[in-house]
């Protein structure tokens, strides 16, 4: 998979020119975001952050999983995915932060979950960013990293092959979360989603 990552001006300027149409784009993704948002097992007033959250099509199930006494947080790089999260409404669920996930402005060990959509083939320094998430999730905190659909088809959708590079395979990624502050505890890579979640180490 092409990477775009290592220059975020080049992320922000590929989000932004889609972020008026993308909820239209893929209409039919949000049982599967609710799906894997229960994967996560968050609870009534846990604390959780949608890294990379784009228009916020995770903030609605994260909110509902950690009910009103909870705390719901979008990061996202790129004004336009915000604007056109708030558009949508999506603010009520959450508070909105305009900033890049390799630098929360976060206290160490201040959420319970991080969920990521999409958000790995994006990060600029891929170990180094998800050991900044692991420093705001506590010990024993969950990661999910997200697709709504499999490595295979979304690399058929772009009219590509996976490549042994991609860092969403098992075998890059499970050493990868490991450098980083993560164990990987379950890994699913089929047609209908890719969900790979992780416990933050003590």
């Amino acid at each position: 998979m092409e990477r775009m990552s290592d220059d975020p001006t080049r992320v922000q300027e590929f989000f932004a020119a889609r972020a008026a149409d993308w909820d239209s784009r893929f209409p039919d993704d949000g049982p599967a975001y609710t799906a894997a948002v229960a994967a996560l097992g968050l609870c009534p007033g846990g604390r959780v952050l949608d890294a990379g959250c784009g228009t916020g099509r995770a903030l609605p199930p994260l909110r509902a999983a950690v009910g009103p006494s909870g705390t719901v947080l979008g990061a996202d790089l790129t004004p336009a995915m915000l604007e056109a999260a708030v558009r949508a409404g999506r603010d009520a669920e959450g508070q909105l932060l305009l900033t890049d996930v390799s630098r929360l402005p976060l206290r160490t060990g201040a959420l319970d979950a991080v969920f990521g959509a999409g958000l790995i083939s994006h990060l600029p320094h891929p170990e180094e960013n998800l050991r900044e998430l692991a420093r705001v999730v506590r010990p024993d905190g969950v990661l999910a990293l997200f697709h709504p659909i499999g490595r295979a088809a979304l690399a058929a959708r772009h009219g590509r092959q996976i490549t042994p590079d991609d860092l969403r395979a098992e075998p890059r990624l499970r050493p990868l979360l490991a450098r980083s502050g993560w164990r990987l505890t379950s890994y699913v890579d089929e047609d209908a989603r890719f969900l790979a979640l992780a416990v933050r180490e003590s």
